[in-house]
């Protein structure tokens, strides 16, 4: 009997532990571990928590009929998980554990207390890479160190995936008993946290992911380039909450794209890029352990910034009520349905550091706290990128206008009027200027866009930055 431990690896496809525990065909037990306080410590959102559970429901159905049963363990935190796991493998009678490597510390961590502890029994472990598409640590520069810039480390992934097949791995083999004992009722929601997810925006279960990822790529995917930046059309995949849950794997995406296309050239489309920025973010955490406690990567930057934390600031940016339009919407569409448009997330962020001078991790860990999608290491570079102390990050000067990017990435103003249905009755090429919204009952700005970006400015560049020309996108 092998033993399958799941995380962040929802699916039956693509999965190398899965496939590994399943190859001898001598039975395989598939576990899980609900850990409520260790989620709240690390920000889980309860819609991202709420599509976990749902997705666990969904596979637990395509386990059985592979014969694969599965168990689910309860945990206050990390900490009672290797004696937890060590007390069923031996109640089952298992030779071998497998998992998938996650690489945020505290998970780092987790592994290996738990494989010190089956160790120490006598039963092997065996550690996977099924997350990102080319393991951290794999890619590195010419002087042997891990990449700092996503340029040469996307020049660098390319090649490898050039050497590296991106078909899928198989789906595990049928096992040859069913599973014993009845099947564990695996909960909607914990006690203590709020109400789950938008169901009907991101049914649960590989075969609606798959289907998600296939309307996709015959669909609008042709136009993503042209399209993906803006929030009022539909022109991204909306699979993040998929990927955060290893419902979908990276490689099944890439395999999607490179199956439609009649050469290598698919690996220089623009979604692919975003898969790479993906893996990029994974390698970080992993080089730089520091990341995971929300030390920023560029400390020199960061030591001289004086953030403000506005309390007023902050609970108008949290609740939509800045009086900038485009802001406001995408923080409503957050509330709502626990999903951004990207385009927007960099401008919400941008909004809260650049121009309210509020520190990076409170938007940070406000965004895990409400995402269904919410990603560690993703979620982390995109906020220290858009307040210029991350990796590769924007350059200090990049402040973005929210009234100039609803103008161009909103030029109708559908997102905003979605949002904010007051401004329904705006004229359209007046909705993304405040005095409009305004007009139409919505909150003024708290703050003069010109005096906070002459402010921020001078703040960055007495924080050492590089002095180059100024622009405001």
């Amino acid at each position: 009997m092998q033993l399958v431990w799941l995380r962040n690896d929802l699916r039956l496809g693509d999965n190398p532990a899965l496939l590994g525990a399943a190859a001898p065909r001598r039975g395989v037990l598939a576990v899980a571990a609900l850990t409520p306080e260790q989620w709240r410590s690390h920000d889980e959102s309860p819609a991202r928590l709420a599509f976990w559970l749902a997705n666990l429901r969904a596979l637990q159905t395509d386990l059985a009929a592979h014969n694969i049963g599965l168990q689910l363990l309860s945990a206050a935190g990390y900490a009672e998980l290797p004696q937890q796991l060590l007390a069923l493998a031996r109640e089952t009678r298992v030779s071998g554990l497998w998992f998938n490597r996650e690489y945020a510390l505290n998970e780092v961590r987790r592994d290996q207390a738990v494989t010190q502890a089956f160790d120490a029994a006598g039963i092997t472990v065996h550690p996977c890479d099924g997350d990102a598409m080319v393991p951290p640590g794999r890619l590195t520069t010419q002087a042997g160190t891990p990449f700092r810039i996503f340029t040469p480390f996307a020049r660098a992934w390319r090649r490898e995936l050039a050497a590296t097949a991106v078909q899928p791995l198989p789906r595990p083999a049928r096992q040859p008993a069913p599973a014993p004992g009845p099947p564990v009722i695996i909960p909607t929601e914990l006690p203590g946290w709020q109400p789950g997810y938008r169901d009907d925006l991101w049914p649960a279960g590989g075969t609606s992911a798959m289907r998600r990822l296939q309307d996709f790529l015959d669909g609008t995917h042709s136009d993503y380039a042209a399209q993906r930046d803006f929030p009022g059309d539909a022109g991204t995949s909306r699979l993040s909450p998929y990927l955060s849950c290893g419902v979908l794997s990276a490689r099944q995406c890439l395999a999607g794209v490179a199956a439609r296309a009649t050469g290598p050239e698919w690996m220089d489309d623009p979604w692919v890029n975003e898969i790479a920025w993906r893996d990029f973010f994974r390698h970080l955490i992993a080089a730089f352990p520091g990341l995971s406690r929300w030390r920023p990567f560029r400390p020199e930057i960061e030591a001289r910034i004086q953030w403000r934390n506005d309390q007023r600031f902050w609970q108008a940016w949290t609740l939509g009520e800045t009086g900038f339009p485009i802001v406001d919407a995408g923080m409503r569409e957050l509330l709502a349905t626990g999903w951004m448009h990207n385009r927007v997330r960099m401008v919400t962020a941008s909004f809260l550091t650049k121009l309210l001078g509020v520190d990076w991790r409170w938007g940070a860990r406000f965004f895990m706290r409400h995402l269904i999608d919410g990603d560690f290491a993703s979620n982390l570079g995109g906020w220290q990128w858009s307040a210029s102390v991350g990796a590769d990050a924007a350059p200090y000067f990049r402040i973005f206008n929210p009234v100039a990017q609803a103008r161009r990435f909103d030029p109708h103003g559908s997102y905003v009027a979605r949002w904010l249905p007051e401004l329904a009755r705006v004229a359209p090429r007046d909705r993304a200027d405040p005095e409009a919204a305004v007009a139409a009952g919505r909150p003024p700005p708290i703050i003069d866009y010109r005096k906070a970006r002459a402010r921020s400015l001078a703040d960055y560049q007495a924080a050492g930055a590089a002095r180059q020309h100024l622009t405001s996108r």
